[in-house]
């Protein structure tokens, strides 16, 4: 009875890990989209800007002054805006600017 106990303890464990890499997996696929439709247009689809983005001022989010600031500047930063880029407040959800900056942050791992 105890071991078929303790496989149930090891089938539930591996279940829940099973379920966390798969929605993690997904978050980062639900924040690389999200980067793709609303980021990548200015900061280009590597984080170092695109041609028209960094004639307006985007910034290169793979450069040491973007990775240096906190999340909760850059979480700032996508919610209200700054110069020419738009605020995302009530455009995204918090989770979803959460999931962003870590996509950005992974940005200057590549």
């Amino acid at each position: 009875m105890k071991l078929i106990s303790i496989r149930m303890g090891l089938v539930t464990l591996l279940a829940c890990g099973l379920i966390a890499v798969c929605s993690s997996s997904a978050v980062a696929q639900d924040a690389a989209a999200t980067y793709k439709a609303k980021c990548a247009m200015c900061h280009g689809p590597d984080g170092k800007g695109s041609a028209m983005g960094v004639k307006m001022g985007a910034r290169d989010f793979t450069s040491a002054d973007v990775q240096k600031l906190s999340d909760a500047q850059l979480t700032e930063t996508i919610t209200k805006g700054k110069g020419k880029m738009p605020a995302y407040d009530g455009k995204l959800k918090d989770t979803e600017i959460k999931d962003l900056v870590a996509y950005i942050r992974g940005l200057a791992k590549k």
